[in-house]
């Protein structure tokens, strides 16, 4: 009886699983045919890897291989923290992140605002041409374009200020200014990509919205502020939690492009100390586990934000 009750249970999740099948995956196979090759890369590329983070756990080296290394447990997570450098690197990639999360995030939702208010498509497109262009130029082109601009002999910078008398500035030697000219710079490539989404939310807003404002006698900054804003808060709530899952990672390349001796201080992260002591001094099983110490700085982030707002503002990613 036992057996005949609990086959009499499972039957009816069966015809369920097997509507769903029936009903909602054999019509759409096509679709899911075309999301196959994204699973598969990432698997392949995110989720494979992580096998090998058991380097961080080990002394890595690459004639014994992974598995043969001697395991030193968390020798090399102690190593770390009790590095001079781990506190300065951690709290330059926390400084930095944290400037480009506040001066950054605002500027696209800004961007988005202003290209919506334009009435002429003409104008439109020139500003969205002229803010979109910088994303497309490689990294270190575009640092190596920040670097002429401010050089103290021939920079542009240089140059229009010394039309007022002042005195050409070293800006990349100079680590008191590094940061800013770090940030502003990564504003101004990413700031009209980053646009995107906040305006493509503004353009799917029913116009018959903006007809019942004017009715009301609504201004333009009033639409702003009580329809165009508050349509765009999930869509900020989604990236500011994403900003926060990042917030340990900063680009490694334009950090190596701009950094020199004199603004190393204040220049070197977690990224760039890991890329050190990973390829140049040859120590994989340290730098897996100053990785894995980031990612899992991230994730806590992550996990904590999206709850935070979940729970305070019932909106989350999951």
């Amino acid at each position: 009886m036992a057996n005949l009750t609990k086959i009499a249970e499972s039957e009816p999740r069966l015809n369920r699983k097997g509507s769903i099948l029936k009903t909602k995956v054999f019509p759409n196979w096509v679709l899911y045919l075309f999301c196959l090759a994204g699973i598969i890369i990432t698997i392949i590329f995110h989720y494979v890897p992580i096998y090998g983070v058991q380097i961080a756990f080990r002394e890595f080296s690459p004639r014994l291989g992974m598995t043969g290394s001697p395991w030193v447990g968390w020798q090399h997570f102690e190593r770390f923290f009790a590095s001079p450098l781990a506190r300065r690197t951690i709290a330059n990639t926390l400084i930095i992140s944290a400037y480009q999360l506040v001066a950054g995030f605002p500027i696209p939702i800004l961007l988005a605002l202003l290209l919506n208010s334009f009435r002429r498509a003409r104008y439109r497109k020139v500003i969205q041409t002229v803010t979109y262009a910088p994303h497309f130029i490689s990294t270190i082109v575009m640092a190596g374009m920040v670097i002429l601009f401010l050089s103290p002999g021939s920079g542009v910078v240089n140059t229009i200020i010394g039309f007022f008398g002042v005195q050409p500035i070293n800006f990349m030697m100079d680590s008191s200014l590094w940061r800013h000219i770090f940030v502003w710079s990564g504003i101004w490539q990413t700031m009209g990509f980053s646009s995107v989404l906040y305006f493509a939310t503004l353009s799917g807003i029913n116009p018959e919205y903006y007809e019942a404002a004017k009715v009301d006698g609504a201004s333009k900054l009033k639409c702003i502020i009580h329809l165009e804003i508050p349509m765009l808060v999930p869509m900020m709530t989604m990236m500011l939690i994403l900003s926060f899952g990042g917030l340990m990672s900063i680009g490694m390349e334009r950090v190596l492009a701009l950094q020199n001796d004199l603004n190393l201080s204040v220049s070197e992260v977690v990224s760039t100390y890991t890329y050190r002591v990973g390829l140049i001094q040859n120590n994989m099983g340290f730098a897996a586990a100053i990785g894995l110490f980031n990612s899992a700085v991230n994730a806590v982030l992550l996990l904590a934000v999206n709850f935070i707002t979940g729970k305070f503002f019932g909106r989350s990613l999951f």
